[in-house]
């Protein structure tokens, strides 16, 4: 959403942009100053959350709200049907795959059938996401916008360059992301140890299962081996000098780790999960995959099997195949660039409020 902001200015002519955070949390990226920014207090609360956002809708009138993440777009599509005014929900993940079991999951998906579909415009960052809203949340296949997350690729390369004292020397396989379930650090750790490779692994990122893994690391024999540095702002120089960068999640939706890897030119294995990285690292959909695939960008294996996993991380270390990923995968990251989701972004705005864009995109 940043990166978004940050290249939309030239809209800046046209339109009043503005942000609406809905809960006060610690900043983790930066937004432009030219973008006025509401800080609500929602307490992560969907009832709050609609109460809030409605009163801010009603006191500056928007013309059109874009948004991002569940709670947010249940809002977003709430308030705006109430209002008569377009509403843009962006679904960054496969949307059953982050709902969870349970009674609360039951009641989250049919909040979610019950809104989506009065929204004007639904955009997935996959075709996978995009197909699950519209077989399993009701949402009008003709709504449905698929646009890839941006990735600044020459900002990555640039901030790769920087200087930092936190890099081992050793060798090392590379893992981000929030430390939760669903990203499956676990099997990572898992198939590490079966692997029996040299060096270290490294899984940059904050979470409540830090103290779970790090018990999993000593129970493998890994406690010296494993480094947990927490959330770090600017990861690239790590991510730069890693032998290899492992994506271990059992769900996805557009995994931007993964392409920023690929195009720092990092050999990459990815479990084929819903959704992602098999449209990335095959340029196919997730269904056509089947069992562990050497696809052209890179590797592919099934999801939770620690095997398979630590087959590949064995694989990768072939020389020829991690000069042919290294390669292919720069190739393939450069489909992925900020220009093309920006402009696509506001096509479905400007679309979503009957003003065609024009080729200058001012």
């Amino acid at each position: 959403m940043t990166t978004l902001l940050r290249h939309s200015e030239g809209f800046r002519g046209r339109f009043d942009i503005r942000l609406a955070l809905l809960d006060r949390e610690p900043s983790a990226y930066s937004v432009p100053d030219w973008v006025r920014v509401h800080d609500l207090d929602c307490r992560f609360r969907l009832g709050a959350s609609l109460r809030q956002l409605g009163a801010l809708a009603r006191q500056i009138d928007p013309d059109c709200m874009v948004s991002f993440l569940t709670r947010a777009n249940v809002a977003n599509a709430w308030v705006s049907a109430k209002r008569g005014t377009p509403a843009i929900i962006s679904e960054r993940i496969n949307t059953g795959a982050q709902l969870g079991a349970g009674l609360r999951g039951v009641v989250t998906r049919r909040i979610v059938r019950f809104t989506y579909p009065k929204a004007s415009r639904v955009i997935g960052v996959s075709l996978g996401v995009g197909e699950a809203l519209a077989r399993d949340y009701g949402v009008e296949r003709s709504r449905i916008d698929v646009i890839a997350n941006p990735v600044d690729i020459d900002e990555i390369r640039a901030r790769a360059s920087d200087e930092t004292p936190d890099v081992p020397e050793d060798p090392y396989t590379f893992a981000m992301g929030r430390l939760v379930p669903k990203k499956n650090f676990a099997l990572l750790l898992r198939a590490f140890a079966r692997a029996g490779l040299p060096g270290r692994l490294v899984i940059a990122g904050e979470g409540p299962e830090r103290d779970a893994l790090l018990e999993l690391g000593r129970e493998l024999g890994l406690a010296d081996r494993v480094l947990l540095p927490g959330f770090v702002a600017n990861p690239y120089p790590l991510l730069s000098r890693a032998r290899t960068f492992v994506l271990s999640s059992n769900a996805e939706g557009f995994p931007n780790a993964l392409v920023e890897a690929m195009s720092l030119g990092i050999p990459a294995i990815a479990t084929n999960c819903a959704d992602g990285p098999a449209e990335i690292l095959a340029g196919v959909r997730r269904e056509e995959v089947s069992g562990s695939v050497e696809a052209p960008a890179g590797l592919l294996v099934p999801v939770d099997d620690p095997q398979a996993m630590s087959e590949a991380l064995i694989k990768v270390q072939d020389s020829e195949l991690r000069n042919k990923l290294a390669s292919a995968g720069r190739r393939r990251a450069e489909g992925f660039t900020v220009e093309s989701s920006v402009k696509r972004y506001w096509e479905v705005i400007e679309g979503a409020l009957g003003e065609p864009l024009d080729a200058s995109g001012s």
